[in-house]
């Protein structure tokens, strides 16, 4: 059976248990799945059961399946770092030697001088924290000078909070523009990230208009073969702002994971072909950076009663590979995100039930099998595609 349509369905941050090089970034204990459903007392996830999830990681709440749906097994990153930009890079084919430079202390202020000058305006904050906490401390003091809000966190970010009625959308990108283009070399962070928000002092909130500012890929992934083989590409959530717009045909926006859902049903339903890559990002940025265990286990309960609804709209000639970019353990004292195995279902009529992958050196073998199912080649990675097609 020919294949004609591949969906990537990115579980953001859903990580299966700490990697070897773990202790190296303070993740020792990390495992985002089993850590979880133990803190939630369990998790209902007969879906993602069926197809093979429990016979990944023991999961409180759901056990192994004698005959999982899916093949099934886990992917290593064999690239240095732990962030979103890493983890999907090497999904699409790079393997990055060195990781993207963090900041646990603030930006160096001769960088922060020189923004400054080029912004026109002073900034405020310049230091690592949650995005909810420096709007709560430094939103007030924001709106009344409008300077804008700078900060970091673990991740390799940049990010500028502004209110929108104070330093509007546009001119909110246009900064952060201006931050892409100077953090390059030494500096070259994986994201400039805007941070729009609105409310007053006490009610601030966070708006869904943030835009993040990647750096280009350095060199080709499996997107852009795929385009230059008039495959179509279509980028769900913020796939499109991973890879800076390279090899993406097309560009669907989704502000969570509810309409990230809606928007891969809506294309299952046309007549198209090619890769869906679908970034479902409530897991990461609303449960694990906040340290909500319990919120997280929502998360993935609400992933699974709608799985049913894709499986429903596949089509004999789709599949569809399940996975994560890194882990984000709600239950750990850091808010980062964490050094992990992800998981990886295949599932679909081409697709042989119940075939245990084993761990995946790296998660660049998503990128050659995605080739593989394509007829092409991609160096990177080894395609397991001649292990599960039917």
């Amino acid at each position: 059976m020919q294949v004609k349509r591949v969906v990537l369905l990115i579980m953001d941050s859903v990580g299966a248990g700490e990697l070897p090089d773990a202790e190296q970034y303070g993740d020792c204990g990390s495992n985002t799945l089993a850590n979880t459903a133990k803190a939630a007392g369990g998790l209902k996830l007969p879906n993602l059961g069926r197809l093979g999830i429990g016979n990944i990681v023991n999961i409180k709440g759901t056990l192994p399946v004698r005959k999982p749906a899916a093949a099934f097994g886990r992917m290593a990153e064999r690239s240095a770092g732990k962030d979103t930009t890493t983890g999907h890079w090497e999904m699409a084919g790079i393997i990055l030697e060195h990781p993207f430079p963090v900041y646990p202390n603030g930006f160096p202020a001769d960088l922060i001088k020189l923004y400054e000058g080029k912004i026109g305006r002073p900034v405020i904050g310049n230091k690592a924290a949650s995005g909810i906490a420096i709007i709560e401390e430094l939103g007030e003091k924001h709106v009344e000078t409008g300077y804008p809000i700078v900060y970091t966190s673990a991740d390799s970010v940049f990010q500028v909070a502004a209110h929108e009625e104070v330093i509007p959308i546009e001119e909110l990108y246009a900064i952060c523009r201006i931050a892409r283009e100077m953090l390059v070399g030494d500096h070259a962070v994986g994201r400039v990230i805007a941070r729009p928000f609105t409310g007053v002092p006490g009610r601030f909130k966070r708006t869904s208009r943030r835009h993040d500012f990647s750096l280009k890929p350095p060199s080709k992934t499996v997107l852009d073969l795929l385009v230059e083989n008039q495959i179509e590409v279509t980028g769900i959530g913020k796939i499109r702002d991973i890879f800076d717009g390279e090899g993406i045909s097309r560009t669907v926006s989704a502000v969570d994971n509810a309409e990230g859902i809606d928007q891969t049903l809506s294309l299952l339903h046309s007549s198209g072909s090619g890769l869906i890559f679908v970034n479902l990002i409530d897991f990461d940025m609303l449960f694990g950076h906040r340290n909500d265990p319990l919120g997280y286990a929502r998360a993935l309960e609400e992933l699974d009663q709608r799985l049913p609804e894709i499986i429903n709209v596949m089509r004999d000639e789709d599949i569809m590979i399940i996975t994560a970019d890194h882990g984000c353990d709600p239950t750990t004292a850091s808010t980062d995100h964490s050094r992990e195995y992800v998981p990886l279902l295949v599932y679909g009529k081409a697709v042989r039930p119940g075939v245990a992958l084993g761990v995946r050196e790296t998660f660049a073998d998503v990128a050659a099998t995605v080739a593989d199912i394509f007829g092409l080649k991609f160096p990177a990675g080894k395609s397991f595609w001649s292990e599960v097609r039917m």
